[in-house]
């Protein structure tokens, strides 16, 4: 699996208002819900990214107040998943 590596100069980590033990994490987490927000990364993958369970990334954007980008194409497809087990 390729990845990509984001490099941060230390000065500007050291001005971070996260803790060290939790810097990875967190910055990856950001990451996930600001590529989420803008639409760039669809709900799964910014999930993924972030590393927590659907629940707990739902939980992430409302405390951001991100509402789910849920649209009707989406909304067909689960009425169409639905109807195969009614």
């Amino acid at each position: 699996m390729k990845t990509i590596l984001v490099e941060i100069p230390e000065q500007i980590a050291l001005s971070l208002k996260i803790p060290k033990t939790e810097l990875h994490e967190r910055l990856r987490t950001e990451l996930a819900i600001r590529l989420y927000q803008k639409g760039i990364l669809g709900f799964g993958k910014a999930r993924e990214l972030s590393k927590v369970n659907k629940w707990q990334f739902q939980e992430m954007l409302a405390t951001e107040g991100i509402f789910l980008n849920y649209d009707a194409e989406e909304l067909e497809k689960d009425l169409e998943t639905m109807s195969k087990f009614i």
